[in-house]
Protein backbone atom coordinates (compact mmCIF):
# COMPACT_ATOMS: atom_id res chain seq x y z
CA UNK A 1 0.00 0.00 0.00
CA UNK A 2 1.29 3.32 -1.00
CA UNK A 3 1.96 5.75 1.67
CA UNK A 4 0.16 8.89 2.04
CA UNK A 5 2.09 11.77 3.05
CA UNK A 6 1.34 14.98 3.86
CA UNK A 7 4.25 16.53 2.20
CA UNK A 8 7.93 15.79 1.29
CA UNK A 9 11.00 16.65 1.55
CA UNK A 10 14.07 15.28 -1.26
CA UNK A 11 14.70 12.73 1.55
CA UNK A 12 11.70 12.70 4.20
CA UNK A 13 8.15 11.49 4.41
CA UNK A 14 6.01 13.48 6.75
CA UNK A 15 2.16 11.59 7.27
CA UNK A 16 -0.30 10.84 10.04
CA UNK A 17 0.72 8.49 12.85
CA UNK A 18 -0.52 4.85 12.38
CA UNK A 19 -0.74 1.92 14.83
CA UNK A 20 2.08 0.19 13.72
CA UNK A 21 4.32 3.29 14.84
CA UNK A 22 4.43 2.53 18.31
CA UNK A 23 6.78 -0.30 19.45
CA UNK A 24 9.62 2.05 17.03
CA UNK A 25 8.12 4.85 18.69
CA UNK A 26 8.21 3.19 22.19
CA UNK A 27 12.10 1.89 21.58
CA UNK A 28 13.07 5.82 20.66
CA UNK A 29 11.42 7.02 23.78
CA UNK A 30 13.11 4.39 25.83
CA UNK A 31 16.79 5.65 25.03
CA UNK A 32 18.47 7.19 27.42
CA UNK A 33 20.21 9.77 24.92
CA UNK A 34 17.28 10.57 22.64
CA UNK A 35 15.86 11.38 26.26
CA UNK A 36 19.32 13.26 27.53
CA UNK A 37 17.34 16.71 27.96
CA UNK A 38 14.12 15.08 29.37
CA UNK A 39 13.32 14.25 32.67
CA UNK A 40 13.85 11.11 31.64
CA UNK A 41 13.16 7.91 29.34
CA UNK A 42 9.43 6.94 28.60
CA UNK A 43 7.82 3.34 29.79
CA UNK A 44 5.33 1.89 27.01
CA UNK A 45 2.19 3.01 28.75
CA UNK A 46 3.79 6.73 28.60
CA UNK A 47 4.70 6.51 24.99
CA UNK A 48 1.38 5.50 23.96
CA UNK A 49 -0.28 8.20 25.99
CA UNK A 50 1.76 10.32 24.01
CA UNK A 51 0.87 8.45 20.58
CA UNK A 52 -3.43 9.42 21.65
CA UNK A 53 -2.32 12.94 22.71
CA UNK A 54 -0.73 13.31 18.89
CA UNK A 55 -3.77 11.43 17.35
CA UNK A 56 -5.68 14.16 19.41
CA UNK A 57 -3.94 16.82 18.59
CA UNK A 58 -4.36 15.84 14.82
CA UNK A 59 -8.02 16.13 14.71
CA UNK A 60 -8.32 19.02 16.61
CA UNK A 61 -6.01 21.32 14.50
CA UNK A 62 -4.82 19.31 11.29
CA UNK A 63 -1.18 18.88 12.21
CA UNK A 64 0.69 17.34 14.63
CA UNK A 65 4.54 16.08 15.16
CA UNK A 66 4.24 14.31 12.37
CA UNK A 67 5.44 10.91 12.13
CA UNK A 68 8.65 10.83 9.72
CA UNK A 69 10.22 8.47 7.59
CA UNK A 70 12.90 8.37 4.56
CA UNK A 71 11.38 8.25 1.73
CA UNK A 72 13.84 6.03 0.05
CA UNK A 73 13.36 3.11 2.74
CA UNK A 74 10.36 3.35 4.58
CA UNK A 75 12.00 3.74 7.65
CA UNK A 76 10.29 5.70 10.40
CA UNK A 77 13.17 7.96 12.05
CA UNK A 78 10.90 9.91 14.65
CA UNK A 79 8.95 13.21 14.11
CA UNK A 80 9.31 16.64 13.05
CA UNK A 81 6.32 19.13 13.49
CA UNK A 82 4.00 21.32 15.29
CA UNK A 83 2.08 21.67 18.16
CA UNK A 84 -0.17 24.01 20.16
CA UNK A 85 2.02 24.98 23.02
CA UNK A 86 -0.74 26.33 26.61
CA UNK A 87 1.61 26.15 28.89
CA UNK A 88 1.82 29.68 31.04
CA UNK A 89 4.64 31.54 29.70
CA UNK A 90 5.22 35.14 28.32
CA UNK A 91 5.70 32.67 24.41
CA UNK A 92 2.59 30.76 24.72
CA UNK A 93 0.01 30.10 23.67
CA UNK A 94 1.84 29.85 20.83
CA UNK A 95 2.60 26.98 17.93
CA UNK A 96 5.60 25.16 18.80
CA UNK A 97 8.12 23.64 15.95
CA UNK A 98 9.77 20.24 17.45
CA UNK A 99 11.52 17.44 17.00
CA UNK A 100 12.93 13.69 18.14
CA UNK A 101 14.89 11.35 16.11
CA UNK A 102 16.28 7.97 17.13
CA UNK A 103 19.78 7.84 16.93
CA UNK A 104 20.81 6.35 13.97
CA UNK A 105 18.77 9.16 11.88
CA UNK A 106 21.63 11.67 14.29
CA UNK A 107 24.20 13.63 12.21
CA UNK A 108 22.61 13.81 8.60
CA UNK A 109 20.49 16.72 8.54
CA UNK A 110 17.38 15.15 8.75
CA UNK A 111 16.51 17.41 11.81
CA UNK A 112 16.91 20.80 9.74
CA UNK A 113 15.84 19.44 6.65
CA UNK A 114 12.59 18.25 8.11
CA UNK A 115 11.51 21.55 10.31
CA UNK A 116 12.83 23.49 7.25
CA UNK A 117 9.81 22.29 5.53
CA UNK A 118 7.65 22.27 8.79
CA UNK A 119 8.01 26.00 8.42
CA UNK A 120 7.02 26.08 5.07
CA UNK A 121 4.12 24.03 5.86
CA UNK A 122 3.31 26.17 8.63
CA UNK A 123 3.00 29.52 6.81
CA UNK A 124 2.16 28.76 3.32
CA UNK A 125 -0.34 26.32 4.29
CA UNK A 126 -1.10 26.51 7.25
CA UNK A 127 -1.06 30.60 7.23
CA UNK A 128 0.21 30.95 11.03
CA UNK A 129 1.97 33.99 11.91
CA UNK A 130 4.77 32.71 14.25
CA UNK A 131 5.95 29.65 15.00
CA UNK A 132 8.28 29.13 18.09
CA UNK A 133 10.47 26.52 19.18
CA UNK A 134 12.07 25.58 22.89
CA UNK A 135 14.64 23.63 24.34
CA UNK A 136 16.03 22.98 28.03
CA UNK A 137 19.30 25.57 27.90
CA UNK A 138 21.12 22.56 27.78
CA UNK A 139 20.58 20.95 24.49
CA UNK A 140 23.04 22.85 22.18
CA UNK A 141 21.89 19.98 19.47
CA UNK A 142 17.97 21.05 19.12
CA UNK A 143 19.31 25.30 19.65
CA UNK A 144 21.38 24.73 16.30
CA UNK A 145 18.57 23.16 14.30
CA UNK A 146 16.49 26.42 15.42
CA UNK A 147 19.42 28.77 14.17
CA UNK A 148 19.55 26.78 11.17
CA UNK A 149 16.18 27.24 10.07
CA UNK A 150 16.95 30.89 10.87
CA UNK A 151 14.80 31.46 14.20
CA UNK A 152 16.21 34.09 16.21
CA UNK A 153 16.10 33.72 20.37
CA UNK A 154 13.22 35.56 22.26
CA UNK A 155 15.00 34.77 25.47
CA UNK A 156 14.77 32.40 28.23
CA UNK A 157 11.88 31.36 30.82
CA UNK A 158 11.22 28.78 33.57
CA UNK A 159 9.06 25.98 32.29
CA UNK A 160 5.84 25.81 34.75
CA UNK A 161 5.72 22.00 34.18
CA UNK A 162 9.32 21.13 35.51
CA UNK A 163 8.84 23.50 38.74
CA UNK A 164 9.86 19.93 40.59
CA UNK A 165 12.63 20.09 38.86
CA UNK A 166 15.50 22.60 38.60
CA UNK A 167 17.84 20.38 36.50
CA UNK A 168 15.49 20.80 33.88
CA UNK A 169 13.23 23.67 34.04
CA UNK A 170 15.60 26.39 32.52
CA UNK A 171 14.64 26.64 28.84
CA UNK A 172 15.23 29.07 26.00
CA UNK A 173 12.75 29.94 23.35
CA UNK A 174 13.31 31.19 20.04
CA UNK A 175 10.80 32.36 17.21
CA UNK A 176 10.35 32.99 13.41
CA UNK A 177 7.80 34.88 12.30
CA UNK A 178 5.84 34.39 8.78
CA UNK A 179 7.50 38.05 7.74
CA UNK A 180 11.14 37.40 8.60
CA UNK A 181 10.66 33.63 7.10
CA UNK A 182 9.84 35.41 3.63
CA UNK A 183 12.44 37.54 3.84
CA UNK A 184 15.01 35.07 4.27
CA UNK A 185 13.57 32.24 1.83
CA UNK A 186 13.18 34.58 -0.47
CA UNK A 187 16.64 36.39 -0.09
CA UNK A 188 18.30 32.76 -0.13
CA UNK A 189 16.47 32.10 -3.47
CA UNK A 190 17.81 35.33 -4.96
CA UNK A 191 21.64 34.51 -3.70
CA UNK A 192 20.79 30.83 -5.29
CA UNK A 193 20.32 32.37 -8.69
CA UNK A 194 23.06 34.95 -8.32
CA UNK A 195 25.13 31.88 -8.12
Amino acid sequence: MKTEYIFKTERLGFREWSEEDLNEFAKMNADPEVMEYFLKPLTIPETEEFFERLQNHFKKHGYNYFATEILETGEFIGFIGLARQEYESEFTPAVDIGWRLKKSAWGKGYATEGARKCLEYAFRELNLDEVISTCTEKNARSENVMKKIGMVKKGSFNHPKLKEHPDYEKFICYAITKDLWHQRTHLKTDCELLF
